[in-house]
């Protein structure tokens, strides 16, 4: 559409072109939103068309949610070769709940194992539209590229708002520019905004002066004045990371909106983790650098904590195993700060025999009270819905039971392709999930989940000691019956990775007082006995008591230092 329009010259053209990050072209995914505007000429009359390409990912749905916010209609692009996959029906239903217009594109049309008409019928099925409604098309050859920009002319309703009211804009997104502070980037719903207003950003309550305004081309674009239904980027030269707030109102300073613009709903993270400098002394850049990268990721949520084995860090909520990923390698490329990630888990509300009415959030498994207190444990439940090709059924089914799930629907889309229904533990996909799905359905299985309340389970706290010391970064709330299963695979995990020391490190893992499971890296002994040759073996005696005092000794106040693959680890205790 870019190319089609004019909008990039032959010397911008690349691949992956709205994706500007590198993760994004070294995955093949799209991580941010990224908002472009082209100029259009349909029927002799001239249109200004502003576009927001969006992530798929279920990691990403945030970014979705604030994109939806801020248009009128949506393009459901469905691969002609892959058919529909179970993000693309989540983010179909945010695109409906806020009444958005809906054009469904069946892209990838020229490729040998494309299937246009099977995968027609499947989009008249999940939209009820008409089958001549959905346009056949390939980015590729340029084929349908008019008509869908015929389309989107013809059945987008244009922006409504009214020119002459005070300015009301609606911020989606921000940046930060190391040399000219934070860029916003907005939608006018009514009146204008000019280059040189005074502004007044609503939940902040501060005024600032509009130092640049303009639009979002490939490169930015000044002008002196941005009208109702435009969207753009605003500089005020604010270098405060947390002075811009994603969903927030701009409004005139000296004549106000009455009403702020109804943002989006806040972020609900998933799955908590600890982030710690490996040096504590970078931990004031660690939170500056985690504060910018929250203007452009407003999705990452963040707490400060201290943990006895790493010091000070942060304790952070993602909204999935991606999107934990996605941050700590940005953290790395973007900031230069090297960081250890503690085992991920969720939330849990626990509630204690003597306050049985009181919830207390267990964000951590430290937090969790004594088991003697404790009257029950609940944790998040989802709602896991797998799209999967028939043949692949049983594999997927004995891993998400294994997995603590409950089957709750099963549906036959087509012959070749089910759609399954899991009530499923969150903690449970935390891990390894995401892949061994991948796994056990060479790749054909897709995978959406919705949050769907608490429940009661039996949860135990498993921690694992080092030389008879508690590390805390690697306790975690598991259920009871895979509890000494997990224990005994932590414990022979950490054994193949801590480093042998002068003396012989117990790894331990314990419920309670009580010890589950229990390896031991053996000491790195100095043959003391050499020397001996023949002789009375009281001789020999007396050098091995000797070393085995010294060993004692060095046990006692000696210090088994944890690598960081040891954190990570844990993780991967299937492999």
């Amino acid at each position: 559409m870019l190319d089609f329009t004019g909008s990039v010259t032959e010397r911008e053209k690349q691949e992956q072109l709205l994706d500007s990050m590198d993760l994004e072209r070294e995955r093949g995914i799209t991580i941010k939103s990224h908002a472009i505007q082209m100029d259009y000429t349909y029927k002799g009359e001239e249109y200004t068309l502003n576009l927001i390409d969006t992530p798929g990912h279920v990691d990403f749905s945030y970014e979705v949610s604030r994109s939806i916010a801020a248009c009128e209609g949506a393009l459901l692009v469905v691969d002609a070769a892959q058919s529909i996959q179970a993000q693309t029906i989540s983010n179909l239903y945010l695109a409906l709940e806020n009444d958005l217009e809906i054009i469904p594109v069946l892209n990838k049309v020229d490729l040998p194992s494309a299937n246009p008409e099977v995968v027609t019928d499947d989009i008249v099925d999940l939209l009820g539209c008409d089958p001549s409604e959905v346009i056949p098309a390939s980015a590729k050859t340029g084929i349908g590229i008019e008509e869908i920009l015929a389309a989107i002319i013809e059945r987008i309703p244009p922006p409504t708002g009214k020119v002459d009211a005070p300015l009301r804009a609606l911020i989606f997104d921000s940046v930060y520019n190391p040399f000219r502070g934070v860029e916003t980037y907005f939608r006018v719903i009514n009146g204008s905004i000019k280059k040189g207003q005074n502004i007044k950003f609503v939940a902040t309550d501060k005024n600032y002066s509009a130092d640049e305004v303009g639009t979002l081309r490939l490169k930015q674009f000044p002008r002196q004045e941005i009208k109702t239904g435009d969207v753009g980027y605003l500089i005020t030269g604010i270098k405060e990371a947390k002075e811009v707030k994603v969903g927030d109102t701009i409004t005139d300073a000296k004549n106000p909106t009455t009403e702020a613009v109804p943002g989006f709903e806040d972020v609900k993270p998933m799955v908590f983790a600890g982030i710690y400098p490996v040096d504590t002394e970078d931990y004031e850049e660690l939170r500056a650098s985690m504060e910018k990268l929250q203007l452009n990721d407003a999705s990452l949520v963040f707490t400060p904590e201290s943990s006895a084995a790493l010091g000070f860090g942060f304790r952070c909520g993602f909204l999935g195993m991606l999107h934990l990923e996605i941050i700590q390698e940005r953290l790395e490329r973007e900031f230069d700060m090297t960081v250890i990630t503690t085992v991920p888990n969720v939330s849990y509300q626990a509630y204690t025999h003597k306050n049985p009415n009181d919830v207390i959030l267990v964000n951590n498994p430290s937090d969790l009270p004594e088991p003697s207190s404790l009257a029950k444990v609940e944790e998040p439940y989802i709602k896991a819905t797998i799209i999967t090709k028939s043949d692949f059924v049983g594999p997927v089914m004995s891993l998400c039971i294994e997995k603590r799930g409950e089957i709750t629907n099963q549906t036959y889309l087509t012959t070749e392709r089910v759609e399954l229904s899991f009530d499923m533990p969150l903690a449970e996909i935390v891990f390894d999930f995401y892949d061994r799905l991948k796994t056990v359905s060479k790749g054909y299985a897709s995978f959406d989940y919705a949050p769907i309340g608490m429940r009661q389970s039996k949860l135990v706290k498993v921690d694992v000691l080092l030389n008879g010391n508690v590390v805390d970064a690697l306790s975690a709330l598991l259920h009871v019956d895979n509890a000494y299963d997990i224990g005994k695979k932590m414990c022979e995990k950490l054994k193949e990775l801590i480093p042998r020391q002068q003396f012989d490190i117990p790894i331990q893992a314990a419920i309670g007082a009580k010890i589950i499971a229990r390896e031991t890296v053996k000491a790195l002994r100095k043959d003391v006995t050499a020397k001996c040759y023949g002789g009375d073996i009281s001789r020999k005696r007396k050098l091995l008591e000797k070393q085995k005092k010294g060993k004692k000794r060095m046990r006692q106040v000696g210090n088994v230092e944890i690598p960081q693959e040891a954190f990570m680890a844990v993780l991967k205790l299937n492999d």
